[in-house]
């Protein structure tokens, strides 16, 4: 039997759901770093102007992302982006720490594995926008430090700036999803005494990473990260006395 052209050549035009195009859309966004984890994406009521679309359909397309772990939509808040890393890895985690602080002192160690590997890769690859953002961070730390008040959100957002600036998106995962373990920990080993102190190495790192010097950046995130560690022994010292 002969076989025709139309046999060969074309194919059945598919037609796709518009709530799976703006699941497409965002996931493309997601992949290519271009949202990043906790982003907040704009309102509602803008993306249905963006994308063209009624609310049911945007609603359609958010609750699919959500459901594959992409974004997490809450009541009366915007809809954030999710961390890739799954949240039945870091779930149990969350409980461990909970329950015996000493366990932070191991997701330390991880955490300086990752963070001495992120620095040099941004001392590499930092552009001038990343750089920019880093010195924003240190700029709103020193003023909650002339505060006098705690800049654990900045720290954290500083730290997750590093990863950023390696431009690789499974570091900036990974980073977002241990800070979100170690938030409340670390931001309790912050001793009024040693913020400023803290401070300049943050200064310090930024500096290595603006020389392009790898070498210099992981030794300067090495000797904050030893740094943190030995406040959250002196933090479980206290605990344990108590």
């Amino acid at each position: 039997m002969q076989k025709t052209m139309e046999d060969n050549v074309f194919r059945a035009i598919e037609q796709r759901k518009v709530s799976a195009q703006i699941v497409d859309q965002v996931k493309s966004l997601i992949a290519n770093g271009r949202l990043k984890p906790g982003d907040a994406l704009p309102p509602e009521r803008e993306l249905m102007k963006v994308f063209n679309v009624s609310r049911p359909t945007l609603r359609e397309a958010l609750n699919t992302l959500s459901t594959m772990g992409f974004v997490q939509m809450a009541q009366r808040r915007r809809t954030r982006v999710k961390s890739l890393v799954p949240s039945n890895i870091t779930e149990p985690l969350h409980h461990l720490l909970k329950d015996d602080i000493k366990v932070s002192l191991e997701l330390i160690e991880a955490r300086t594995i990752i963070e001495t590997g992120n620095v040099r890769l941004a001392a590499k690859r930092a552009t001038e926008a990343d750089i920019e953002r880093l010195e924003k961070c240190l700029e709103q730390m020193g003023q909650k430090l002339k505060d006098n008040t705690s800049f654990t959100e900045e720290d954290a957002a500083f730290h997750l700036a590093i990863a950023e600036a390696t431009h690789n998106k499974i570091q900036t995962h990974l980073m977002f999803s241990i800070y979100d373990l170690l938030r409340e920990k670390v931001g309790l080993c912050y001793y009024d005494d040693e913020t400023e102190y803290m401070y300049q190495q943050h200064r310090d790192i930024v500096e290595a990473i603006k020389a392009g010097d790898e070498v210099l950046s992981q030794s300067r995130m090495e000797t904050h990260l030893s740094y943190v560690e030995s406040l959250l022994n002196r933090l479980i010292a206290g605990e344990t006395a108590s």
